[in-house]
C-alpha cells in the first residue's frame, strides 16, 4: 500500500505552504493520494462508507493541513467525528485502523520559538496535537512524528516553502521505505 494524504484547507488556493506541498504531492501521485475533503464535501456531507473504505486501502496516512486556532479546520474535526465511528474505528469490534501509521503535516503561522513554555503559545506543538495522538492511539494506529513548517503565515520564504516541500516528500519517503513498499 502506498501513501493516503487527506488534505484540509479551506482555502488551498491562497495558501503559500499546503498549495505548494499539493503540487509536490501531485508529482509523486503514483506512490502518493491525495483526497482534498474540502474539495471533496463543500456541503460538509461527508460519505462516511467512501471515506472508511479508502482508509481501509492505505497502511500509512497523512493529516495535511493548517494548524487553526491550535487544532484542526472545522472539516477536518468533523471529519473525524463522522468517520471514526464506534465498531468500525475504535470498540469491541472496531479495528479497521489498527496498525495503520498516522502522521501529521501541518503549517503553522506563526514561529517556531513562540511554541515553547517560553514562547507567546505557551506550549509545544507535541503539546497541541495531543488531541490527534489521543486519537490516533484510540483506534489502535501508530503515531508518526509530526511535520511541520512554521511562519507560514508571513514569515517562511519562498525557498523555505519548496524546501519544506522536498522535505515533506522525503518524509513520506521514509515512511514507505521503513515499510518495505518502493517508491520512486
Amino acid at each position: 500500500m502506498k501513501t493516503l494524504v487527506i488534505l484540509a484547507h479551506p482555502n488551498i488556493e491562497v495558501s503559500r505552504v499546503n498549495q505548494r506541498w499539493k503540487e509536490e504531492l501531485l508529482l509523486h501521485s503514483s506512490d502518493i493520494k491525495i483526497h482534498e475533503i474540502y474539495e471533496a464535501y463543500p456541503d460538509w456531507n461527508i460519505d462516511v462508507s467512501r471515506e472508511q473504505k479508502l482508509l481501509e486501502a492505505y497502511d500509512h496516512i497523512v493529516l495535511q493541513f493548517p494548524l487553526y486556532w491550535y487544532s484542526y479546520p472545522p472539516l477536518l474535526k468533523k471529519w473525524f467525528d463522522d468517520v471514526f465511528t464506534y465498531g468500525w474505528a475504535y470498540g469491541s469490534s472496531g479495528n479497521k485502523l489498527h496498525g495503520k501509521k498516522l502522521s501529521l503535516a501541518i503549517s503553522i503561522g506563526d514561529k517556531k520559538e513562540n511554541y515553547s513554555p517560553e514562547g507567546s503559545v505557551s506550549f509545544t506543538v507535541d503539546e497541541v496535537i495531543a488531541p490527534f495522538k489521543a486519537s490516533i492511539n484510540h483506534v489502535g494506529a501508530i503515531a508518526l512524528p509530526y511535520f511541520a513548517v512554521f511562519g507560514a503565515s508571513f514569515q517562511a520564504t519562498d525557498e523555505e516553502i519548496n524546501q519544506s516541500a522536498q522535505d515533506y516528500i522525503r518524509s513520506i519517503f521514509k515512511v514507505q521505505n521503513e515499510m518495505g513498499e518502493p517508491t520512486a
